[in-house]
């Protein structure tokens, strides 16, 4: 039998169509020096900047799912052993909510420009190597939540800048009435 484990992904990689990092994220041990990991995904991108277009490898004795987007590759990186219709859906559910976010332009700059929300997606999805979510929609809805009202957060709970601004919005509606 199998041994069963939450720990489904060891590895998030995005690389530009050059081999570039764009971002990078890897759980575990496996790959702990940043020369391991440029190794890694140099041979990774040799691998598969000629059939931009597969899915799925074994590299590195780990199963690889990637997929390219306009000149960036996505890929998820697990055991030689997992699921690869899980890691399909997790691969799919985090570039649909990065092509959510932002706006079905997913480019390089583009995800440069808004690493934050991608970032956050990345988090929202997986968090050290366990899959939290695998529905792009409501990865989308917690990463842009819509700004609380000031009024609404406890005066304790705020910082100095919006305690003043709290504390203007009611002066100002006070000498209104």
């Amino acid at each position: 039998m199998v041994n069963l484990t939450l720990y489904t992904v060891k590895a998030v990689v995005m690389l530009d169509s050059e081999g570039g990092r764009v971002l990078a994220k890897y759980f575990g041990q496996d790959y702990s020096s940043p020369k391991d990991q440029k190794a890694f995904e140099k041979g990774l991108y040799d691998k598969t900047k000629r059939a931009p277009h597969g899915e799925i490898l074994l590299f590195d004795n780990q199963v690889v799912l990637y997929r390219f987007h306009e000149d960036v590759f996505f890929y998820i990186v697990g055991m030689p052993e997992e699921n690869e219709a899980m890691l399909l859906v997790i691969l799919n559910a985090f570039s649909d909510a990065v092509s959510m976010l932002l706006r079905h332009q997913i480019s390089k700059r583009v995800i440069l420009e808004n690493l934050d929300l991608v970032v956050l997606a990345l988090d929202e999805t997986i968090d050290e190597g366990i899959v939290l979510e695998t529905d792009p929609s409501a990865i989308v809805a917690r990463v842009s939540k819509p700004r609380e009202n000031l009024s609404d957060v406890p005066l304790s709970e705020q910082t100095l800048i919006q305690a003043y601004q709290t504390a203007k919005e009611k002066f100002g509606t006070a000498l209104l009435k």
